[in-house]
């Protein structure tokens, strides 16, 4: 069983020991102090909105989370079921004072998260995150009397309120979609997707959508990330469906990763890559990603004239990078497009209508698209963490191991080498450490983070 607590909430296995998994009395705990922390803080109406992705365990955290925000004084407006960026969205279009969105994102059934927005609808900012975490270990908390008790309405009208707000974005063209005559497969894990995709690519005028694991029961049917190497039945499902492409999406829908006509991956890296390309054919303006991304956005931002930067790994560090700079396009590299027109989160929708747009212009098949982009290659490998690793020590061993290298300590430990880069860094959502390489194929990339990989295992 796992508990990890981090600025942007709390995530866990469900059932198990107080303090060291997922239980109600945890779930509880964090709640009420981000319900404390709303109402001490003053600065916005003392309204939270709610949503869950299909989780079997989310009408249960969805329970405790809303009466536990009630019992500080907070209302609540539950949106349901919901992806995540619907709730984004429903935070500032309701002018809430913050949201919680339930749902443990690309993590397998067992887990579930708190994931805690302010009431810009974004994830809260380091500092505000640990006044969150320090109330709930105080287990400070301020409990209204009977007659001040926060009220909780319902509210299911929001993914078609999303979906009304994506399908007019001033670069989405219907239009051009329903002529395109595009048949397309989505496979949603089971989860909210099954909900919202289909229903966004009719929507945008798709007419043949073929739904695989649409049903928003909560069993994922393979691994919920959207990896390669967990997608064999939607790139069966392309080829056996005559599909024009497919969409994949994790179960809280802020990811997006793409399956070719002919059932190969465009890329999970690419899906921003691509987006960008069209946004600034249209916009100039900078672009940021997280540095554990592929070179091929920087690649294509200077294509047009424009600068890229980049921000350590997490959502909240790439939207304030994209706020000093202006980004008219930004994520990361794992599917999530953040398109600051509409709002600032990773927003699955808003790529598949950006994409969509841009491949019925480009009048290319999926697999012809991807190949305009410049080719990269990045290994992904984890070590288990069971206790800490000395940074210092490790950076140390890896500059004597590769001294040509540029260091970057903002994110881990990012080398930058004449031919690609390596990133060592904890992750914010599981007890392991990440190594990623990055070089212009894929035999090189293994062997940079297998080297690497050895390097952190002997320290």
């Amino acid at each position: 069983m796992a508990l990890i607590k981090s600025i942007s909430g709390i995530r866990g296995t469900i059932g198990g020991i107080p303090g060291e998994a997922l239980t109600p009395v945890d779930i509880v705990k964090f709640a009420s102090a981000y319900g404390t922390w709303l109402s001490r803080r003053g600065r916005g109406p003392l309204r939270v909105v709610t949503g869950r992705d299909a989780r079997v365990s989310g009408e249960m955290v969805s329970a405790l989370v809303n009466a536990s925000l009630r019992s500080t004084g907070i209302d609540v407006v539950d949106v349901g079921l919901a992806t995540t960026p619907t709730v984004e969205v429903a935070v500032t279009a309701l002018g809430a004072g913050g949201g919680i969105i339930m749902t443990a994102s690309h993590n397998p059934a067992q887990w579930n998260a708190l994931k805690l927005l302010n009431e810009k609808g974004e994830f809260l900012s380091d500092a505000d995150g640990r006044e969150v975490l320090a109330l709930a270990a105080a287990e400070d908390f301020d409990y209204v009397s009977y007659d001040r008790l926060g009220g909780e309405t319902g509210d299911d009208t929001w993914t078609d309120k999303h979906i009304q707000a994506v399908t007019t974005m001033p670069l989405v063209d219907p239009e051009a979609i329903a002529g395109a005559g595009f048949r397309i497969a989505v496979d949603a894990v089971n989860s909210v997707g099954g909900i919202a995709i289909p229903a966004l690519l009719r929507a945008l005028g798709v007419k043949e959508v073929v739904e695989l694991y649409c049903e928003p029961t909560g069993l994922f049917p393979h691994n919920p990330e959207p990896l390669p190497e967990h997608l064999a039945d939607l790139s069966a499902t392309v080829l056996e469906s005559r599909a024009d492409l497919g969409f994949v999406v994790d179960p809280d829908v802020d990811r997006l990763a793409i399956i070719c006509e002919d059932g190969s991956m465009f890329g999970e890296e690419y899906t921003l890559v691509s987006v960008a390309d069209y946004v600034l054919g249209h916009v100039k303006g900078p672009t940021v990603s997280n540095m554990s991304s592929t070179r091929a956005l920087r690649d294509i931002t200077e294509k047009h004239g424009c600068s890229y930067t980049s921000a350590p790994v997490g959502e909240v560090n790439v939207v304030a990078e994209m706020k000093r700079t202006g980004a008219v396009i930004g994520g990361e590299g794992n599917g999530g497009v953040i398109y600051p027109a509409l709002h600032y989160g990773r927003d699955a929708l808003a790529g598949i209508a950006l994409f969509l747009t841009q491949l019925a212009g480009e009048r290319l098949k999926c697999s012809e698209l991807r190949k305009k982009y410049p080719d990269y290659y990045i290994a992904k490998k984890k070590i288990d963490l069971t206790g800490d690793i000395d940074m210092a020590h490790l950076c140390s061993a890896l500059m004597k191991a590769y001294p040509e290298a540029l260091c970057d300590t903002r994110d881990g430990i990012r080398l930058d080498l004449p031919a690609g880069w390596v990133q060592i860094r904890k992750s914010n959502t599981e007890p392991v450490m990440r190594i990623y390489a990055e070089e212009k194929s894929k035999e090189p990339a293994e062997k940079l983070a297998s080297e690497v990989t050895e390097i952190v295992k002997n320290l």
